[in-house]
């Protein structure tokens, strides 16, 4: 049997781990930990996962993907070479490099995994993400809280504390935070909130608004960048950097040339930021942060004075400014003892790990972050009050559960029911979101005179999918039905064509690399090192495969594929400076 791999299916990067030794690790691309959970193609169709499709993204916006985490169980499709794809079928390609990387560094097949969403995910969310898991070709065996992930790396180590845990998990395109208890091994989950729009892909949204301001105001209306798609990732890109810049020093510089032309005459960005012009600008983001970290701290009936520990998860942690507001906020420094890049995907690793028996002294008690219940009329002085909200699982429930209630006809005389399944905490059932629903006919009473009666019960997995049945008192007949999200749901058609599809742009991937990487007996010297290090460092294909293929066509001799190969010599040359670990060797002289 396989063995099962952890993934951290993240907005901004991804990561897949395992246990060994009975100790987590990261599962490395060459030098890289994480990886870009941006997908793409070239103007050719070559398919791009990871730093190659990043890359890309400053020359070709159009042709590339990223965030469509938080498009996950929406209808949203985007484009990938000329098709319309689902947030699933993308993701699914994210997750076949995931599946790759393991594959490659392993030695064998990995056909199974446990894989995270955040713990606000809605139900649809979290069926999209198996959903994906499946088109990439794995057995999906267990969904997983972000937060409660992160726990089960930082427990491992503390088998025999008691302690109340909050971990504040900021991401990149959502936020979480998760009252855990670990005690003698068994880390029960108390009570989760978040924002699923919340985390440093807004704070870049930000950074490029000022950037984009001061471009104005700069140059006027002509320098505004809005309406040109290349220029506006590359101002992403700048956002970035300066985000990264200013959380390690007080003042940034936002350059870069040539950005836009108008009137025949470039225009450049030329910017100072400083961390508190930063700081002013996420505060109210941070602050709703807050707002989810009371709401959990209040369902799990605890005060911030109860914690002993608030871990840190999440690449935007690193923000000195979120660890300032959580000490002044609760008393409490936030710790970040394991790498918060890598803290889910460690913990993914540890819970694949228990699922395949390994002895990991650990027992997960996870929860609901959301109640989901039906629609139901309501009496009220005398009056029907329609609409209304009946819970069935209320939130921060531990999983996996089951709960049943009894809901009685209006009239004697019906004969069919409507059952609506609804997700959230309003009052007012078309408020909350609608998760499915069904009609339950044939209905009998069980005495005459007196209106049929129906019981309703929900059974929610550790995955956290629901599952529905109504049993009819009177006939005894029941109906049941796995809660789907129609409108994001791929039918049973449309998962075999988006699996042909998938599968067709991986394999030209693969042909593509596979032929542009095979030694040739007359290649010259420069050509037979850009093929070994387009194996050693598929980041930089967007570079090197357009002119590998370019050489492969041109005459030797002729002087395009000249200037070609003076191109290539500079990409091996910047490969060969980022240090011994690469491929190319840095005591060898490479020759004009």
């Amino acid at each position: 049997m396989s063995r099962i791999v952890g993934i951290d299916l993240g907005t901004t990067f991804s990561a897949v781990s395992l246990v060994q030794d009975g100790q987590p690790g990261i599962l490395p691309k060459g030098t890289e930990r994480i990886i870009p959970s941006i997908v793409g193609c070239t103007p050719e169709g070559v398919l791009l996962v990871g730093t190659p499709a990043r890359n890309q993204a400053l020359l070709h916006p159009e042709n590339t993907v990223r965030s469509i985490k938080r498009k996950m169980g929406t209808a949203e499709t985007v484009l990938l070479n000329g098709r319309a794809c689902s947030p699933a079928e993308v993701s699914a390609l994210i997750l076949k490099e995931m599946k790759r990387i393991a594959e490659a560094a392993l030695g064998e097949p990995v056909e199974r995994a446990v894989i995270t969403v955040p713990a606000f995910f809605s139900d649809a969310a979290r069926q999209a993400t198996q959903e994906a898991g499946e088109l990439a070709g794995f057995t999906v065996e267990r969904i997983i809280n972000e937060p409660t992930a992160a726990s089960l790396a930082y427990g491992l180590d503390r088998v025999e504390d008691n302690e109340l845990v909050a971990v504040y998990d900021l991401g990149g395109g959502t936020f979480d935070v998760s009252i855990i208890e670990l005690n003698q091994g068994v880390i029960e989950v108390r009570a989760s909130h978040g924002d699923t729009h919340l985390g440093g892909d807004d704070f870049d949204d930000l950074l490029t608004r000022l950037l984009v301001d001061h471009l104005v105001a700069t140059h006027g209306p002509g320098g505004d960048p809005t309406g040109d798609a290349k220029a506006m990732a590359r101002l992403g890109r700048v956002a970035e950097t300066l985000k990264l810049a200013l959380s390690a020093q007080p003042f940034a510089r936002a350059r870069e040339e040539y950005l836009l032309e108008r009137d025949g005459k470039p225009l450049h960005l030329d910017l100072e930021v400083s961390r508190a012009e930063f700081e002013a600008l996420i505060h109210p983001l941070l602050e709703r942060s807050l707002d989810c970290f009371d709401q959990a701290l209040a369902d799990a009936g605890l005060k911030a004075s109860d914690l002993d520990r608030i871990l840190l998860v999440g690449g935007s942690t690193r923000i000195p400014r979120v660890w300032e507001l959580l000490a002044s906020h609760t008393g409490l420094e936030p710790m970040a003892e394991l790498n918060p890049d890598e803290a889910v995907a460690l913990g993914a690793g540890v819970q694949a790990a228990i699922i395949a028996g390994e002895p990991i002294e650990a027992v997960l008690v996870d929860l609901t972050p959301h109640s989901v219940g039906i629609e139901v009329v309501e009496w009220s002085y005398g009056s029907m009050v329609p609409d209304c909200f009946e819970s069935l699982i209320h939130r921060n429930t531990a999983l996996p559960t089951s709960r049943a209630k009894v809901f009685s006809a209006l009239h004697p005389g019906q004969t069919e029911i409507q059952v609506n399944i609804y997700q959230g905490e309003n009052p007012v059932a078309s408020d909350n979101t609608l998760l499915g629903e069904f009609s339950f006919k044939g209905l009998k009473p069980e005495k005459p005179g007196l209106p049929p009666v129906i019981t309703v019960e929900f059974d929610m997995d550790l995955n956290g999918i629901l599952r529905v049945s109504a049993t009819d008192r009177g006939s005894r007949k029941v109906a049941q039905t796995t809660v789907r999200a129609a409108h994001a749901r791929l039918s049973p058609s449309d998962k075999a064509l988006a699996a042909t599809f998938l599968e067709g742009l991986w394999n030209r991937d693969e042909e593509d690399l596979a032929t542009l990487t095979a030694p040739r007996e007359d290649d010259d010297p420069v050509l037979a090192k850009a093929r070994a290090a387009l194996v050693a460092h598929p980041e930089a294909s967007v570079a090197l495969v357009p002119l590998l293929r370019a050489l492969d066509e041109l005459p030797v001799d002729g002087e395009e594929a000249q200037e070609r190969l003076e191109q290539v010599l500079e990409i091996l040359y910047d490969l060969e400076a980022t240090g011994p670990d690469e491929t190319l060797d840095p005591d060898q002289e490479l020759s004009r």
